[in-house]
């Protein structure tokens, strides 16, 4: 069973040559990797390409150094269309995207069988962009992956972190946790909520409303994890739709940020 692309051609080119080109060129930046600091994880934004592709290219871009290592990616993002009680697989078992197919992890599906926060859902994942405006940026800085798609609805911040937490492995699994912030706020007022959403989430202080970022449930669940793991979070870049290619009286917020391994404790 397959995924097939729900938002090509309008969050992202629908074309693969076109594709590849702007995900390549989104993923520019003047900060080059740092090869002794790797992210265990990211959070990283959805919106359009237009919009927010270049604050999440830059994320994609400090895995450059470990691409080789990196074998399996467990991604999450809020459930948009559908409602839902905990985290959703989907059935299918592959993602399509213009540049090619992802396998779903089905060992990794397996062993999510058991916990009582994890349902099967395809209609969950039929029509989410949150979580496929991610994978091209995957698929042009991975060699070769697996997917663990899961689409987050109502759940706990611990519900998701023991998921995380079971999925955690080693160098081989990246885990990305893909959220917008604020939305459609002025330009001004979007720029001290996103500092100030920006600012909790580095000091590991939960999120407690959905309009400090679209996925905050999922976030919750990584700050849990990573806190008990001892990842550091850091900011790689920030900016608002009015910033990119929309007006400044109803803007969106982007953050991409990494959490590194070896840096100390969160504060």
């Amino acid at each position: 069973m397959l995924r097939q692309p729900a938002v090509a051609g309008m969050f992202y080119p629908a074309d693969a040559v076109l594709l590849r080109q702007t995900v390549q060129q989104l993923m520019k930046s003047s900060l080059a990797p740092d090869a002794h600091v790797r992210p265990k994880a990211l959070i990283a934004p959805h919106a359009g390409y237009v919009y927010s592709g270049a604050v999440a290219g830059q994320a994609y871009a400090r895995l450059t150094p470990y691409a080789e290592a990196i074998r399996r990616v467990v991604l999450l993002g809020p459930a948009h269309r559908v409602r839902l009680r905990g985290l959703a697989l989907p059935e299918a078992d592959s993602f399509a995207t213009p540049l090619g197919v992802v396998p779903v992890d089905q060992a990794s599906v397996r062993h999510l069988a058991g916990m009582k926060q994890v349902v099967v859902s395809d209609a969950a994942h039929a029509l989410e962009h949150s979580l496929e405006v991610q994978l091209p940026f995957l698929q042009s800085v991975l060699d070769h992956f697996t997917l663990v798609p899961l689409a987050v609805g109502d759940a706990t911040g611990e519900e998701v972190a023991e998921v995380l937490e079971t999925l955690w492995g080693g160098p081989e699994t990246l885990i990305v946790i893909s959220s917008d912030l604020s939305h459609y706020l002025p330009y001004a007022e979007a720029q001290r909520t996103d500092h100030d959403t920006v600012d909790r989430i580095l000091r590991g202080r939960l999120l407690d409303r959905y309009d400090q970022a679209c996925g905050a449930l999922p976030i919750n669940g990584l700050l849990l994890a990573a806190s008990r793991r001892d990842l550091v979070p850091k900011v790689i870049a920030q900016c608002n739709s009015g910033d990119t290619a929309g007006d400044r009286q109803r803007v969106v917020g982007y953050a991409s940020v990494a959490f590194l391994e070896g840096q100390g404790s969160i504060q």
